[in-house]
C-alpha cells in the first residue's frame, strides 16, 4: 500500500517511518513545514494539519491515512481549545480530505484517555461507555465520533501507554529508578498497568490495514500481560542481566516518602490500575510479536 503518515517526526512516528516500509508499504509523509523527506518514505509533502481542507491533492493516490500527528496527553500549559482544534476537528477534515482523494481506510491513532481517565476500576472493554477526564481524552474521543459520522472507512487505535527507544514521561522515569543500583520499595504494589511496544502497535496497524471488511469502529491497542510495577523494575533489570532487587514497604510510609519529597501525586499514578482488554483487536488477527517482559527488557538495552 501507498499510505500517508502524520506525525513523522513524533516519538510513534518516527517508528512507524521505520517499521511500515519492512511491512511492504510505501510511504508518504505529510510535513507541517520543509524538511529533508526522511530516508524510508516514498514522498513528503508539506501541509497544515490545522487547515486540512485543502489536502486532497496532497493524498492524491494513497491506499490509506495513517494520523498520528496531535497533540500528546499532559503537555504542560495547552489551552483546552488547542486540543480541539488539533486533535479533534483537524482529525475529523483530514478524514474528510482522504475520502474525497478515495483513500480506502482512515486509521486513528487515538487513546486509552478516550476512554477513562488515569486509572480504571475495572478491565477496559470497547462495549463500555467511554468517560475520559481531561481535555485530551475528551479530544479524543470527540474526534472518533465525527469520524463515526462521516462515510468513510476508518478505525481508530485506542492505545494504552507506548513504549520502546526515545520513550518519555513515566516509563523513562521508571527505567531511571530500574538501573539505579538501589533495592527499590515496589514490591506491594498490586496495581497493574497495560502497555504497549511500539513494534506491537506497529503490528496493530498493519493488522487494521489488511483487515478485507469494513470496520468503522475502535479498538483497544494493549498487549495481554499487564504487570505491576514490580515486575516492569524486574523486567528491565532482567534486560540488564541484574537481579529484581524490589521489597515491600508499608503504604503509609511509601505515602510518607512521597510527601516529603514533594511527590504526592507519584503515589496515585503507582496504586492505581489500567488494564485493558485487546481481545476483540486479536480476534482481527493482531498477534503482538513482542511479548512485554520481553520488550522491557529490549528497551533497556537499546538506551544504554
Amino acid at each position: 500500500m501507498l499510505l500517508a503518515l502524520t506525525g513523522s517526526t513524533g516519538f510513534i512516528g518516527r517508528h512507524l517511518l521505520r517499521e511500515l516500509p519492512k511491512r511492504g508499504h510505501r510511504l508518504r509523509v505529510l510535513l507541517r513545514r520543509p524538511a529533508a523527506a526522511p530516508m524510508d518514505a516514498a514522498s513528503a509533502v508539506i501541509g497544515d494539519l490545522a487547515r486540512p481542507m485543502n489536502m486532497s491533492a496532497a493524498l492524491e493516490g494513497v491506499d490509506a491515512v495513517i494520523h498520528s500527528a496531535g497533540i500528546a496527553a499532559g503537555m504542560s500549559g495547552v489551552p483546552e481549545d488547542d486540543y480541539r482544534v488539533l486533535n479533534t476537528e483537524a482529525t475529523i477534515e483530514l478524514a474528510r480530505a482522504a475520502r474525497r482523494a478515495g483513500a480506502k481506510r482512515f486509521v486513528f491513532l487515538s487513546s486509552i484517555r478516550a476512554q477513562c481517565g488515569p486509572t480504571a476500576a475495572a478491565v477496559l472493554t470497547e462495549a463500555m461507555e467511554p468517560a475520559p477526564t481531561d481535555a485530551y481524552g475528551k479530544s479524543k474521543l470527540a474526534a472518533e465520533r465525527g469520524l463515526a459520522e462521516l462515510d468513510v472507512d476508518w478505525v481508530a487505535l485506542r492505545a494504552v501507554l507506548v513504549y520502546g527507544p526515545g520513550v518519555k514521561g513515566n516509563i523513562a522515569r521508571l527505567a531511571r529508578l530500574a538501573r539505579s543500583p538501589w533495592p527499590l520499595p515496589v514490591a506491594q504494589l498490586t496495581a497493574r498497568r497495560s502497555l504497549l511496544a511500539l513494534e506491537n502497535l506497529a503490528a496493530a496497524i498493519d493488522t487494521v490495514l489488511g483487515a478485507p471488511a469494513p470496520l468503522r469502529r475502535a479498538y483497544i491497542a494493549a498487549e495481554p500481560q499487564a504487570p505491576t510495577i514490580a515486575e516492569m523494575i524486574a523486567a528491565m533489570r532482567e534486560g540488564l542481566g541484574r537481579r529484581a532487587s524490589v521489597f515491600p514497604l508499608p503504604d503509609a510510609m511509601l505515602r510518607w516518602m512521597l510527601h516529603v519529597s514533594g511527590q504526592d501525586d507519584i503515589h496515585q499514578r503507582l496504586s492505581g490500575s489500567l488494564v485493558a482488554d485487546p481481545t476483540a483487536l486479536m480476534k482481527l488477527g493482531w498477534s503482538p510479536p513482542l511479548a512485554t517482559r520481553a520488550g522491557l527488557g529490549a528497551l533497556m538495552r537499546a538506551s544504554e
